[in-house]
């Protein structure tokens, strides 16, 4: 590379990262309010919560990164130009498809980023992710150990906890199980101890009363009793996940044994396709997007305002081709024979970039001597 190529190349690897931090800032604080009140609620500590927030940043960063990359292309070829250096290479003979290179390299190196994202770290934190949020809605103790609040642990079931000792006694507990219709029961007690055994989770109520309805009869019974084991262990599922989401799924798996997992796990062939070229197409939008950022800019000539309505068009073009990629993924799962339409969007990228980058370097109004030879028109 050349001097400019690599101070082009730093430009805009410097802005591509401040652009995705500023991305990933935005979008993680907007997931994570949710994230943090339903781990919180749910009894976990803030770790899980910090757990779970690590393993959805590649997907986070994989939605942002083509847009930081379109933005670092377009704010630093816009700088560029504001400061006449993209004109003084201009004039010095260097044509737009030269200083393309550096944009071209950039979009090459973002594109290995994104491939490591989208083809290994996302499927291994999505299936991590899928598995600690099995174990953590199988925590039942996690689940009881709110004080002060009335929680539905399971269908028919309300668990009351009036106050938690640091010892672990529990104080003022109500269990409510309307699972049996025909048989509804009711627990209240002073003080109740979880126990954990090879027979399962067992709530210990001590000095409490069981009150239980006969419908047919209209008869309310209570029971005193001194001590009682209420079995919590089915309130929640412990088991491992029946079925992995596409996103889990690793992305060898996806290119050797498609049709056995369409076969095992239920997903048709057309979204496990789709899936697999989808990771890959990420790859090749960065490419495009850099691309289409920088030519669209070249388009225009310097100006103290800067290059506003090339902003505007380079913007448009990338709603259009994220349109593009929306419209053909639903085709794709139809019919997986079409999986080369994943790739459209980049190919539109790239073919209009070349075609601007020509508009460019050759522009369309000029004057020309009687001889035919082209001579640059007045300012």
């Amino acid at each position: 590379m050349s001097r400019f190529d690599g101070y082009f190349l730093r430009q805009l690897l410097v802005l591509f990262g401040f652009f995705t931090l500023v991305l990933v800032g935005v979008f993680w604080i907007t997931r994570s309010v949710s994230l943090f009140d339903r781990v919180i609620s749910g009894g976990q500590s803030a770790m899980v919560f910090l757990e779970f927030t690590a393993l959805t940043l590649p997907t986070l960063i994989r939605t942002v990164m083509p847009m930081a990359v379109f933005a670092a292309a377009v704010y630093a070829t816009n700088r560029l130009s504001r400061e006449s250096e993209l004109t003084v290479m201009l004039a010095t003979g260097s044509s737009p498809w030269r200083l393309a290179r550096a944009v071209f390299l950039f979009g090459l190196t973002t594109g290995l980023m994104m491939a490591v994202i989208s083809v290994f770290l996302r499927p291994a934190s999505v299936e991590q992710l899928e598995v600690r949020q099995a174990e953590v809605a199988g925590d039942v103790t996690a689940q009881l150990l709110n004080e002060g609040e009335f929680l539905h642990p399971a269908e028919g079931v309300t668990v009351y906890i009036g106050r938690i000792d640091l010892d672990g006694t529990l104080h003022e507990v109500f269990v409510s199980d309307r699972r049996d219709a025909e048989d509804a029961v009711s627990y209240s007690s002073a003080t109740a101890y979880l126990v954990n055994s090879d027979m399962g989770i067992h709530l210990v109520m001590v000095d409490g009363v069981a009150l239980r309805l006969d419908k047919q009869g209209r008869t309310l019974s209570s029971t005193l009793f001194e001590d009682a084991s209420y079995d919590i262990s089915e309130l929640t599922s412990t088991g491992a996940m029946a079925r992995r989401s596409l996103e889990a799924i690793p992305t060898i798996e996806l290119i050797q044994d498609r049709e056995t997992i369409a076969a095992i796990e239920e997903f048709s062939l057309g979204q496990l396709v789709e899936e697999l070229h989808q990771r890959f197409s990420w790859i090749a939008i960065c490419i495009a997007v850099s691309l289409a950022g920088y030519s669209t800019l070249m388009l225009g000539s310097f100006s103290r305002f800067g290059l506003w309505p090339q902003i505007l068009g380079a913007f448009t073009i990338l709603v259009l081709l994220e349109g593009v990629r929306g419209f053909v993924s639903p085709v794709v799962i139809d019919d997986p024979r079409l999986w080369g339409l994943l790739y459209l969007p980049a190919v539109m990228g790239v073919f209009i970039s070349c075609v601007f980058l020509i508009f460019a370097g050759r522009p369309l109004f000029r004057k020309r001597d009687p001889v035919g030879r082209a001579e640059p028109s007045p300012a």
